[in-house]
């Protein structure tokens, strides 16, 4: 087909109805495509550099400042498992009985198995739930060394101080010269 031909019998062009918001968006784009070839948006100020917006335009502002304010973390919770499971050793050892253990065991085992039955959202979840007898086992060696290790510390700070003539407050001890070595030494 050439320039000068009709348009072929099945090509109607007013068979296509336009309304006005269509045809101001076609003449838009129209005027961006040929400005864009012209190149007079080539090397304009902040070109590729992030837009500075205020947090007020972020649908989730509000949100993200309450969790910046309150120093919140979310995390999913395959990863937040893992990591309460890595420090659950030190949370039990601060706790005074084994009731205590056992209860706080036994919850971290209910959030493993509810996590288990979830959709996972994020990273697999690999932490396993504990055995209660051997982590209570675990946690009566730990507080049973810790205590040891406070008696070895104080028999060795009693021998030290008694050889360096030391009281517990750590003032000099004076001794009292016996009556024999008194009158050895007149």
């Amino acid at each position: 087909m050439t320039d000068h031909e009709p348009p072929s019998r099945f090509y109607n062009p007013s068979a296509f109805a336009f309304d006005t918001e269509v045809a101001i968006a076609l003449l838009a784009d129209m005027q961006i495509r040929r400005a864009i070839e012209r190149g007079e948006f080539d090397n304009l100020p902040g070109s590729g550099k992030p837009l500075d917006l205020p947090a007020h335009h972020d649908p989730d502002w509000w949100l993200k400042s309450l969790m910046k304010r309150e120093k919140l973390v979310l995390l999913p919770p395959s990863i937040q498992l893992r990591k309460d499971d890595a420090a659950l050793d030190e949370q039990l050892d601060q706790l005074p009985n084994e009731q205590a253990v056992r209860r706080e065991i036994t919850q971290f085992n209910e959030r493993v198995i509810r996590a288990r039955y979830q959709l996972p959202a994020g990273p697999p979840l690999i932490t396993m739930p504990r055995d209660i007898e051997a982590t209570v086992t675990e946690w009566a060696d730990r507080r049973a060394a810790r205590a040891e290790d406070v008696r070895r510390k104080k028999r060795e700070e009693t021998a030290e101080n008694q050889r360096t003539g030391r009281s517990i407050f750590g003032r000099r001890i004076r001794r009292r010269r016996s009556p024999d070595a008194q009158s050895s030494g007149d």
